[in-house]
């Protein structure tokens, strides 16, 4: 069984940096790409970085130079710097496998369930 459990969220005031975690299990980690989408309120998932099992990352415009995705196969365990945080990027945070998107649009994924991140003065 798939699992994907995300933690490290929090409030945080603009400008500020969070690690966010992701712990993976029930698939085979290190061949796996790996995703972070978010969701803000009122609003669909959005992608915002993808990790391949060759180790190449690819960013969202929307948060590229702020945002660093890593992973340590041998913990299966996928992370996410924030840098530079803005209110904006308050949102519930998701790693992802099984991804199909339109650009930043998801329009299918695997998640768990989620980490809350909150950007505000």
């Amino acid at each position: 069984e798939v699992q994907l459990v995300e933690s490290g969220g929090n409030l945080v005031q603009p400008g500020g940096s969070l690690r966010l975690s992701c712990s993976a299990s029930g698939f085979t980690f290190s061949s796996t790409p790996m995703n972070w989408v978010r969701q803000a309120p009122g609003k669909g998932l959005e992608w915002i970085s993808t990790i391949t099992s060759g180790g190449t990352t690819t960013y969202s415009d929307s948060v590229k130079g702020r945002f660093t995705a890593s992973t340590d196969n041998a913990k299966k365990m996928l992370y996410l710097q924030l840098n530079s945080l803005k209110t904006e990027d308050t949102a519930m945070y998701y790693c992802a496998i099984a991804l199909h998107r339109r650009g930043s649009t998801v329009l299918s994924a695997m998640r768990g369930q989620g980490t809350q991140v909150t950007v505000s003065a």
